[in-house]
C-alpha cells in the first residue's frame, strides 16, 4: 500500500484546488458586473461579493477536510450555512506526488501529548494555522470594474483598454500556511493572469511553495545586476513610505496594489525589493507571499528586519511595515532611515 501523503502536503494540495475555484469565482463576479461593494473602514478598505464568496468557499472547504486546523480569514462574516457549490473537495495530484520536506513530514492535524504524572493523554489543536485573504487588491478590482462597465467603454468595446487590465493584474487570492508561528507554505492564485492574450487564452494561474521544497507555477527570475527597482503601495502612501523608498536610491519605482502581486514581481524579476514603511498590511496579506518568497531564497521582514509570526493568537496588523527582497535584503535593510525606524513600532 502506498504511503499516505503528509498532512502538510494534503493541506497544500487542498489549498491549491480551492484557490483555483476561488479564482473562477473572482472572474465570474467581475463578469456579472454586480460587485456588491461595501466600505469597511473607508473608501480604501472595501469588500465585494467576491471577497465574501471566496472566503466562504476557502474556509468551508478547508474546514471540512481539516476540521482541527485553525483558519483565519480577513472578512468578518456571519456564521451561516455555506452553499454546496462553494465547497471544493479536490486536491492537486501534482502536489500530492511531491515529497514533504523532512522537517514537516510528521506534522499532525491534532497533536497528542501524554501527561505521565497523571497518566493522561491530552489532545491539542495543531499549531498549523491557515491565513486567508480572499481578494488581495480589492480596490484595484473595483476600480477596474468601474471602468469596464462605464458607458464610454461599453459603447466602444473595439478600442483596446489598458488601464483596467493593468489593475486586474494586481488582484490575487492568498492562502498561507504557518506552523509554530512561521510561514511554511503558501498558495497564490492570480485570477486575471494572461488577460492580454485574448479570448482564446487560458485565464489565471496558481503559484505555490513550501519551505524546503521550492516554489512552483512561475519562472524564477532576478532583476539585472546593478538595478534597484522598488515596488511599493499604489493607494496607501505617506511621508514615511516615500522617505523609505527614496532612501533605497532606486533606478525605478513601481506603485501597484496587493501584497501578493508585489511578491510576484520580486520572484519574476520585475522588482528588486518591496518597501512599505507603514502599518496597513495584515497577516493574511503576507503569510502566503512570505512562504513562497522564502521558498526560493528571498526574505520578508518588518522594516526593522524582524520576522513576523503567524500563530493563531498573534495580532493581525503588521504594525512595523514590510521589507522584502529576493536577494540582498541586508542592503535594503541598511538603507532604512532612522527616522522611519523611530516612527514604526518594533515587533
Amino acid at each position: 500500500m502506498a504511503n499516505r501523503p503528509a498532512v502538510l502536503m494534503q493541506l497544500v494540495a487542498s489549498a491549491y484546488a480551492v484557490a483555483e475555484k476561488a479564482g473562477t469565482i473572482v472572474q465570474k463576479v467581475l463578469q456579472s458586473g454586480e460587485l456588491g461593494i461595501v466600505e469597511k473602514s473607508g473608501a480604501n478598505d472595501l469588500q465585494t461579493l467576491a471577497d465574501r464568496l471566496v472566503q466562504k468557499s476557502i474556509c468551508a472547504s478547508l474546514s471540512k477536510s481539516f476540521p482541527k486546523v485553525t483558519i483565519i480569514g480577513e472578512e468578518e462574516l456571519p456564521a451561516e450555512a455555506v452553499e454546496e457549490d462553494l465547497i471544493e473537495n479536490g486536491q492537486s495530484s501534482l502536489i500530492l506526488q511531491k515529497s514533504c520536506p523532512d522537517q514537516y513530514a510528521s506534522l499532525k492535524e491534532e497533536e497528542v501529548k501524554r501527561n505521565r504524572k497523571q497518566n493522561m493523554v491530552i489532545f491539542h489543536l495543531s499549531q498549523l494555522v491557515v491565513w486567508v485573504d480572499p481578494l488581495d487588491g480589492t480596490k484595484e478590482y473595483t476600480e477596474a470594474a468601474r471602468v469596464l462597465y462605464s458607458p464610454v467603454y461599453i459603447q466602444k468595446p473595439e478600442q483596446p483598454y489598458r488601464a483596467p487590465n493593468r489593475l486586474l493584474d494586481h488582484v490575487t487570492v492568498l492562502i498561507g500556511i504557518a506552523y509554530g508561528g512561521t510561514a511554511i507554505a503558501g498558495v497564490i492564485n492570480q485570477p486575471f493572469y494572461n488577460y492580454q492574450m485574448g479570448a482564446g487564452a487560458s485565464l489565471g494561474r496558481t503559484l505555490w511553495g513550501v519551505l524546503g521544497l521550492g516554489a512552483f507555477g512561475f519562472q524564477l527570475q532576478e532583476v539585472p545586476d546593478g538595478k534597484r527597482i522598488i515596488t511599493t503601495t499604489r493607494s496607501h502612501s505617506n511621508k514615511l513610505v516615500i522617505d523609505a523608498v527614496q532612501a533605497m536610491e532606486p533606478h525605478d519605482v513601481i506603485r501597484v496594489g496587493g501584497a501578493g502581486n508585489k511578491i510576484i514581481q520580486l520572484v519574476e524579476g520585475k522588482a528588486s525589493a518591496y518597501v512599505f514603511a507603514s502599518p496597513g498590511c495584515k497577516k493574511w496579506d503576507t503569510c502566503a507571499p512570505e512562504a513562497i518568497l522564502h521558498a526560493v531564497g528571498g526574505k520578508l521582514t518588518d522594516m526593522h528586519g524582524n520576522a513576523y509570526t503567524y500563530d493563531a493568537n498573534v495580532k493581525h496588523m503588521n504594525s512595523a511595515g514590510v521589507l522584502a527582497a529576493l536577494r540582498n535584503h541586508e542592503y535594503y535593510l541598511s538603507r532604512v532611515p532612522q527616522a522611519v525606524l523611530q516612527a514604526l513600532p518594533s515587533n
